[in-house]
């Protein structure tokens, strides 16, 4: 038989970098005590840093460890070179000093329980129990919770009631799980972010590695495990909590943040429409009316322009039509006289006994409305001067956030009639110059995950009780007929319209001083000179900045109206 070697294992040094662990500990505390995340960085360099067998000569080095980064390396060599300072440059920081001590103290303390008491040993055993203890709670990782709204919080929640229901299978194929955590997601379970690959449906995946989540058979099941199920009754009592507190606040739908603005809009407007024919419902004696439309008594629902779905390349359109149904957008197709895309708060309605069809419920119009663009439809618009008309129209119709939807439609661009850098120039216009957000999208996929996510948005902006005013879809749509009958000071507006440098703003002002083209020329012939005539409009203030028009355009318009035979 082999001899066997007995006698006492000499201690191993736990330190070989004393000074860098006692350092890391110091910033890790410091961290802990101002509620810091770093705290958790430096927890983890600790580790690494107890596990490395050989002294580390400066920061730099314990770059090779696993969670050392520039930062910490950096604070690490500052620290050094304090001590270099202080102590010397031949200051010891490794087991010289303060570890070699330990190390004694360690191998006295093994020998010395022989010879003392059982009390102290029994004191020693204790303290050496609050130690480990001590490690061990630094070790302890944190319960993960999912942030509220998002895809592992709404799957949680929808599993987890779903089990509270009689006759509940415990658990739930992909397709319905999906479909009834929608609601209580803020991220789509099918459409990915613009920019990015993931769905919230992803977050199953972690779920599932958290062991709060099964997922079995084929086609797949998906149940709660034990501790998912604690985790889900957790979120569902803070959910209904929270429900409770939330008292029925009332919101006014379209709150008026702008009131000085709109007074000067309700002064420059030009009469029941404006200078493209757009109607003006306010001064068309026509006022919002006001509903009250408590939780869960009306839908928003995505109204969607015919002209979108029909004509013109109707391959592509129809496109639009099945990404907003294949993402379970509730839309309805109509009739849209201005814009291509507008919301509407959809009273619910409950059939009366005894009719054949239920009352109709109201339809009250959002303030977001879109105007659609693809680059060859915006080129086209810009040549035939529909572009600067349709901006005008949607500025006047009442609703305060237009949007602009921009498709790029990938190297399109470059076969245009117009140079693409005079098509961006537009945009930027559109975005800075007349205030409308401008949205930028590569294809009509990207277009109809935009729609999606706004609808989605708004649907979770008006979940509380409002108070609704706004004007009906119906009432909307017939102010904003294009081509209907028209006044003089209409018809005049138009023509003013059509001079180069003249904007609606501007157009606007000469209405107010000279509602029709006889009083403009009355106005001439009252002046005594030629050049007081060319001079008549230039002081004249339009646009919020009360810029004056400017004797340029005054002189164009005066050229326009009073040369008799043809403009040089």
């Amino acid at each position: 038989m082999p001899g066997v070697c007995l006698g006492r294992k000499r201690p191993v040094p736990s330190c070989p970098n004393p000074l860098f662990l006692q350092w890391l500990t110091e910033l890790r505390d410091s961290a802990k005590e101002k509620g810091l995340k770093t705290q958790y960085v430096y927890q983890k360099a600790i580790n690494s840093l107890k596990k490395y067998p050989l002294p580390l000569k400066n920061g730099k080095e314990a770059k090779i460890l696993q969670n050392f980064g520039d930062g910490i390396c950096k604070i690490l060599d500052e620290r050094l070179q304090k001590h270099y300072r202080e102590n010397g440059s031949d200051a010891p920081i490794h087991l010289a000093t303060s570890c070699h001590r330990s190390n004694m103290a360690s191998s006295k303390q093994m020998e010395e329980p022989q010879k003392e008491p059982s009390g102290n040993l029994s004191e020693h055993m204790k303290q050496t129990q609050k130690e480990v203890r001590k490690e061990k709670g630094t070790k302890k990782k944190r319960e993960y919770v999912p942030q509220k709204k998002s895809g592992g919080y709404a799957v949680l929640l929808t599993l987890y009631r779903h089990t509270q229901m009689p006759g509940s299978k415990g658990f739930m194929f992909r397709n319905e799980l999906q479909t009834e955590a929608q609601p209580l997601c803020e991220k789509s379970f099918t459409v990915p972010d613009l920019g990015s690959k993931y769905t919230a449906w992803s977050s199953v995946s972690t779920l599932i590695q958290k062991d709060l989540l099964v997922k079995t058979h084929n086609p797949a099941r998906y149940s709660l495990t034990d501790q998912g199920l604690a985790l889900a009754e957790k979120l569902d009592s803070e959910d209904e909590e929270e429900d409770s507190q939330d008292g029925p606040d009332v919101v006014d739908l379209t709150s008026e943040e702008e009131d000085e603005e709109e007074q000067e809009d309700k002064e420059t407007h030009i009469s029941e429409s404006d200078a493209t024919g757009k109607s003006q419902t306010l001064e068309s004696g026509r006022t919002a009316t006001s509903w009250h439309l408590p939780p869960g008594s009306y839908d928003i629902v995505l109204c969607v322009d015919v002209i979108e779905t029909t004509g013109g390349s109707s391959g592509r359109k129809q496109e639009l039509v099945k990404e907003l149904q294949r993402n379970c957008v509730t839309f309805d197709i109509r009739k849209l006289n201005v814009g291509d895309f507008l919301w509407v708060a959809r009273e619910k309605v409950t059939p009366v006994p005894g009719q054949l069809r239920p009352p109709v419920g109201k339809e009250l119009v959002l303030d977001y409305i879109i105007e659609r663009k693809r680059m060859d439809d915006l080129c086209g618009s810009i040549i035939d001067g529909r572009f600067r008309e349709q901006k005008f129209r949607l500025k006047r119709c009442g609703l305060r956030k237009p949007i602009y939807l921009v498709e790029e439609c990938g190297s399109a661009a470059a076969h245009l009639s117009l140079p693409e850098s005079t098509l961006q120039q537009a945009i930027v216009n559109t975005q800075v110059v007349d205030g409308f957000f401008v949205k930028r999208v590569q294809d009509v996929k990207e277009s109809a995950a935009y729609l999606t996510i706004m609808t989605r948005y708004l649907q979770k902006l008006y979940h509380v009780c409002f108070t609704v005013k706004s004007i009906e879809l119906e009432e909307f749509n017939y102010g904003a007929i294009k081509n209907k009958c028209q006044t003089v000071r209409e018809v005049f507006a138009r023509q003013l319209m059509q001079i180069s440098g003249v904007s609606g703003d501007k157009a606007a002002a000469v209405l107010e001083h000279y509602s029709t083209v006889s009083s403009l020329l009355q106005a001439y012939d009252q002046c005594s000179s030629e050049s007081e005539k060319e001079k008549l409009l230039s002081s004249i203030k339009y646009g919020k900045l009360k810029r004056n028009l400017g004797p340029a355009l005054s002189r164009t318009i005066y050229q326009l109206y009073c040369t008799r035979g043809p403009l040089s």
